[in-house]
């Protein structure tokens, strides 16, 4: 890959965990609105994919663009899970025993920050109201800085199958810089508690484009962490968006990596996890060539959602907790992302719903192009176009013409029957979306502003 090539195509935007994606939900689909379709789908045949949103953390890692609170008031956390138990309660009294939990996934901030007795009973509660499968995948983000034996035990005995160990990067100097302090030892010890706990995957999340990273420190990094043999790795690419986020402003932005590092260390993370027998899936994650999510992207079967790539696409996701996204077929509903409107809004006996969006056959149609792309690396033109009753070729002329630029660059390869993302396109797939999504064609005065895309 060419330097030129990053320069063209790191522009800002969208990372499509959804379409139409978050800035376009309004407010004019609220509680009513949310309420109405818990009510239409209590018996529809779709299972269910939980999701909790804790927002708590120790301390504040200066890259993060989470909806978190820093703080070591435990306080504010028992209050926190008072509200979170009554908003289950009040979306449980709404759906179906029938409807079996395929997945449940806690996010944050750092879930781990809560006490391992609250965990426990943090899941009896989503056990108690939901019919969470025997074979469910249960899964939890871990910050390993304040994790304890006791938690992992606690995980365990409730379930958990999967964990994701948030690292970023193990260089001192770039810990320093980015408020993330923790040795390599601590990670080792960590990695070891949840391997012989017997998780049924371990992923491990890394971070680039931070301040301080060199293609010689990230080697160091990179060649520790394969040692430890996860199952995947997920490598974000840092995205700088102060305007949004008010706390990265204490990043010196003098101290990010240069476009060419950047280059430097996308190559060198593809040949080293290749070499040690990853498969690239795209969008920043790779796993082993015989893992589960490698089989559905060549089975075809893969999703992608909120909480990323994922096997389980015929789930209605049901999020609680402060900015928890929750997604039906037909509609998107994110939650108040302030922790105070969150508790007063339960305690007012409201569902906390601040924004929302019922999504049109044209955003499916659209929804379903940019998923193909993003997660089969193709698009069949005619299977498609038989699928929505469309002319594929002529439905999305303005698109192929975009992508023809693309295909002189070596992103993609255009032939009458298909469009295939290239081994170097993989690095572009938010690029390669992008003239799929009809919201980008508005006015650039109604335009969100986004990171970059690389």
């Amino acid at each position: 890959m060419e330097l030129a090539l990053l320069e063209k195509y790191s522009k800002a935007g969208p990372r499509y965990t959804s379409y139409p994606t978050a800035p376009y939900f309004t407010g004019q689909f609220g509680e009513r609105q949310w309420l109405d379709e818990l009510r239409q789908g209590r018996e529809a045949a779709r299972d269910l994919s939980l999701y909790v949103h804790i927002p708590f953390c120790d301390t504040l890692c200066y890259y993060c663009g989470c909806n978190m609170v820093a703080t070591r008031n435990y306080d504010k956390a028992r209050d926190y899970l008072t509200a979170l138990f009554q908003e289950i309660d009040r979306v449980a009294e709404l759906t179906s025993a029938r409807r079996v939990v395929r997945q449940l996934h806690w996010g944050g901030g750092t879930p781990t920050y809560l006490h391992p007795e609250d965990i426990r009973r943090l899941f009896a509660q989503l056990a108690g109201r939901f019919s969470i499968g025997a074979d469910a995948e249960i899964s939890c983000e871990i910050d390993p800085r304040e994790l304890t034996r006791a938690h992992v035990q606690a995980l365990r005995d409730c379930g958990f199958n999967r964990v994701s160990l948030g690292v970023q990067d193990l260089n001192d100097q770039v810990q320093r810089a980015v408020n993330r302090i923790q040795s390599e030892s601590l990670i080792r010890e960590v990695f070891g508690w949840l391997r012989d706990a017997g998780f049924d995957s371990i992923n491990i999340d890394l971070m680039v484009g931070l301040p301080h990273q060199t293609a010689a420190s990230y080697k160091e990094t990179l060649d520790k962490i394969v040692a430890l043999n996860p199952d995947r790795l997920a490598i974000f690419n840092y995205a700088h968006v102060p305007w949004m986020k008010k706390h990265q402003t204490l990043i010196v932005e003098a101290d990010l990596p240069s476009l060419s590092t950047r280059l430097a260390l996308q190559q060198q993370i593809m040949a080293a996890l290749t070499a040690a027998g990853y498969v690239y899936i795209g969008m920043d994650h790779y796993a082993k060539h015989d893992d589960e999510i490698v089989r559905a992207q060549q089975e075809k079967t893969l999703y992608r959602n909120f909480q990323g790539y994922t096997t389980h696409k015929h789930c209605d996701i049901y999020a609680f907790g402060a900015s928890a996204i929750s997604q039906t077929d037909d509609v998107y509903v994110q939650n108040v992302k302030k922790l105070a409107d969150y508790q007063r809004l339960i305690g007012e006996g409201r569902l906390p719903v601040e924004r929302g969006l019922r999504v049109s056959r044209e955003d499916k149609l659209r929804r379903d192009a940019i998923t193909r792309l993003m997660c089969d690396l193709e698009v069949d033109k005619a299977r498609f176009g038989a699928q929505w009753g469309i002319d594929f070729d002529t439905y999305f002329s303005d698109a192929l013409e975009e992508l023809s630029a693309m295909a002189r660059d070596g992103l993609v390869e255009l032939t009458a029957d298909k469009i295939i993302v290239t081994a170097v396109g993989r690095i572009f797939l938010r690029n390669i979306a992008m003239p799929f999504d009809a919201y980008l064609k508005q006015s650039s005065d109604e335009q969100p502003r986004f990171s970059k895309t690389v």
